[in-house]
């Protein structure tokens, strides 16, 4: 989007948390925070909603999906990656989806009204969906947020105790000519306040993200100049926040997203998007948001969604957790992902097996289904999704995918056997059925059997399975 004007920057971004209690006001006796804010005591994982896009935008969907994850690292897309709702009026389209769980214990689904990629589109509105537990969603409507000739992009929403009501932050160009983060208050999601200047450092902001109260502290990330940058506030009011820290990127990034870790006491993580549709997630970690310094995450210890863009992510309790992937379903493909080149994926191209480097299109040629072996049925063959016929196998000792042909041969070439990953037990580790002495590797990216000796054979014939 460097095309674009400095006044009119990508609108996608998001946010990790958008957090508030794991259960209702009445039962905990204690308030329900916003966006952000330190996670309860019953939240065991996340749910992240999200829309999609690739390069080639072969995955282009701008309908509200969600996934799931254990850890806030490794994520599962719920209903095969597909949305679970679709806005109906407006763009007909969402961008920046954020999820908020209100202070009665049920959710809040906010999105930016704007379908694909049309800028100049103008919507004083953003999309509002009711939810019990995200597993099926009411009371679909637009709520207006001002009468100005501009957008409203990246809206979340946070509980502000002082006036007993929500926010709802977004980025719009105001009276200055730049972006800004804009505020309304709203105590039912319906109808909101008129419009403020939440934040304006004087230069063109967008995509803020909140953690409220944190030790008696609130912080606003937000995308300053393709980097995400901090500011912060003893209070919430709009003007009271200053920057500080050091900003982070990773080429151009933007939709800074603040999470909790729900393990590690004070540990958090920092998301970022790229603002391409290639949309490839980096994180960062911080032992304090206090010090507003970051440490870039190893990509291996973090997958998001298949071309997911632009996230907002709630904690969520086990029995929301086990009831969303009841509802929705696990994917029936998997991705791998390669070890010691993590921003890789197994992928067929021209039908030959390789790694490169995500996000490509067609995405397709990167979804496998893992089914027995075709040689034997305690071991596994991966068969393509969007070639059905044809299957992975060696031929020469190189991998390429190929129509079975029902022969023996075949069969044999195209089984492995899954063990523990030989670089790293928790990941995978595929070898050869017919040639037991060699395992799945790449070489200079492209995929082969080969005998492993070497710490960087090790490395080159491990995977993780995953979506």
């Amino acid at each position: 989007m460097d095309a674009l004007p400095h006044a009119l920057p990508h609108p996608s971004r998001r946010r990790f948390l958008g957090m508030a209690a794991g259960v209702p006001l009445a039962a905990t006796g204690a308030p329900a925070l916003g966006a952000g804010t330190a996670r309860a005591a019953t939240d065991t994982a996340y749910a992240m909603c999200y829309f999609t896009e690739s390069p080639d935008m072969l995955a282009a969907d701008y309908g509200l999906h969600l996934a799931v994850s254990p850890d806030g690292l490794e994520w599962t897309p719920l209903n095969q990656n597909n949305p679970v709702a679709t806005p109906t009026a407006g763009s007909g389209g969402l961008r920046d989806p954020f999820v908020l769980r209100k202070r009665d214990g049920t959710f809040v689904v906010l999105a930016t009204d704007l379908k694909g990629t049309d800028w100049s589109y103008v919507s004083q509105y953003v999309h509002v969906w009711d939810s019990t537990d995200l597993r099926s969603f009411t009371g679909y409507r637009r709520m207006k947020l001002h009468d100005m000739n501009t957008h409203s992009w990246a809206p979340e929403a946070y509980w502000d105790p002082g006036r007993g009501q929500y926010g709802v932050i977004y980025s719009a160009v105001d009276g200055s000519g730049h972006n800004v983060i804009m505020v309304n208050y709203t105590s039912d999601f319906v109808t909101a306040s008129s419009p403020q200047v939440f934040f304006d450092p004087g230069y063109d902001v967008i995509d803020g993200d909140l953690a409220v109260d944190v030790n008696g502290v609130n912080y606003l990330y937000f995308k300053k100049n393709s980097t995400l940058a901090g500011a912060r506030s003893g209070s919430l009011e709009p003007g009271s926040f200053t920057e500080f820290g050091t900003a982070v990127s990773h080429g151009g990034t933007e939709a800074p997203t603040l999470v909790e870790s729900l393990t590690s006491s004070g540990t958090w993580y920092l998301w970022g998007d790229t603002w391409s549709p290639n949309g490839v997630f980096y994180a960062w970690r911080s032992t304090g948001l206090a010090s507003g310094t970051w440490t870039a995450l190893d990509q291996r210890t973090y997958t998001q969604p298949l071309n997911s863009k632009h996230c907002g992510i709630q904690p969520i309790t086990a029995a929301e957790y086990a009831g969303l992937l009841t509802r929705w379903g696990t994917p029936a493909w998997n991705r791998l992902k390669s070890y010691n080149y993590p921003a890789r994926y197994v992928r067929h191209s021209d039908f030959a097996g390789r790694i490169d480097a995500y996000a490509f299109d067609p995405y397709t040629d990167g979804m496998w289904h893992l089914v027995p072996g075709l040689a034997d049925g305690s071991g596994v063959s991966l068969r393509s999704v969007n070639y059905p016929t044809r299957y992975l196998r060696h031929y020469d000792y190189k991998l390429r995918l190929d129509v079975n042909d029902g022969t023996p041969a075949f069969a044999a070439d195209a089984t492995f056997h899954r063990t523990a990953g030989l670089a790293d037990a928790s990941w995978a580790s595929f070898r050869s059925y017919n040639h037991p002495d060699r395992y799945i590797r790449h070489s200079d990216f492209v995929l082969r059997i080969d005998p492993v000796s070497t710490t960087t054979d090790e490395q080159d014939a491990t995977f993780r399975v995953g979506y």
